[in-house]
């Protein structure tokens, strides 16, 4: 199973770009796929999540700024950023739930800067 993330880059505070995940090689469906993301010095987070039937949850931080949204069809996931702040510089990973493993994406880095 390969994840393989596209976006990212750097950002201006305020912009609103979107992260892609496609998710391939699996034999079977998808159970959760997710974005985390690690900053540096801190311990990889939890951003956002969306399960087979659409249903999502978020950190706290992102709550209200990001969205998850899911592509069954084509095994993909997008994260769509909104209103970034400095503090979502990070690396952020792709992740899926495939029966009981999980898989990663490589990361892609995001850095907000003005």
């Amino acid at each position: 199973v390969q994840l393989q993330a596209s976006g990212g880059g750097l950002v201006q505070p305020g912009q609103s770009p979107r992260l892609s995940c496609a998710v391939s090689g699996s034999r079977f469906s998808i159970n959760v796929t997710g974005w985390y993301r690690q900053a540096p010095g801190k311990l990889r987070e939890l951003v956002a999540t969306v399960t087979s039937i659409g249903e999502t949850a978020y950190a706290d931080s992102v709550k209200g700024r990001f969205a998850v949204s899911r592509d069954n069809a084509n095994n993909t996931v997008v994260l769509h950023m909104n209103s970034l702040k400095p503090e979502d510089t990070a690396v952020y990973y792709c992740n899926a739930a495939i029966l009981s493993l999980y898989y990663w994406g490589q990361g892609t880095q995001v850095t907000v800067s003005s």
